[in-house]
């Protein structure tokens, strides 16, 4: 059986926390195409991939319609997964998205939408999330803690509370 040692996935789940304070480096396109890859390749039901992921340059149209104006109005690169996915779905490649970006250094956080018909409005179809990305602004060094310290770190419940066997 093959292992894939130089690929660390676990330490970059358990490395990776939300951000929502962006420096001004701008994410350079190579990256951006990188991080929407990794939403096409998502699994979906079936196979349907019922999604489009629409990258969104009106930030201060965009602010107006997500619960955190913040996050959007300081991200580098701000992407909207619409159309008809169920929400199952949409979470799998925005989980993607999210991953691939801290692969390559970059913070993300996803964002509700308080204003389902303004979203849907300017972007054409129904938007489940819209996604936030850039540089943060207070970086942190995944290497700097192993996996296992990470996920002891984390604000989360003990592995003990959520899971059981029966």
């Amino acid at each position: 059986m093959s292992h894939h040692p130089d690929v660390d996935v676990f330490h970059a789940i358990a490395s990776r926390r939300e951000t929502r304070q962006y420096s001004d480096e701008p994410i350079p396109d190579d990256v951006r195409r990188r991080i929407l890859d990794a939403g096409r390749l998502s699994g979906s039901s079936q196979n349907t991939q019922k999604w489009e992921f629409v990258v969104l340059n009106d930030k201060d149209a965009v602010s107006q319609f997500v619960y955190a104006p913040g996050n959007v109005l300081g991200a580098q690169f701000v992407v909207a997964i619409a159309g008809d996915a169920g929400s199952f779905d949409m979470g799998r490649a925005a989980q993607n998205m999210m991953l691939a970006a801290w692969g390559e250094g970059v913070g993300s956080v996803p964002n509700g939408i308080k204003d389902r018909a303004a979203a849907e409005q300017l972007v054409g179809k129904p938007v489940g999330i819209v996604l936030t990305f850039g540089y943060p602004a207070n970086p942190r060094d995944p290497e700097s803690k192993t996996a296992e310290e990470w996920s002891r770190s984390a604000k989360r419940k003990s592995y003990d509370e959520v899971v059981r066997e029966l």
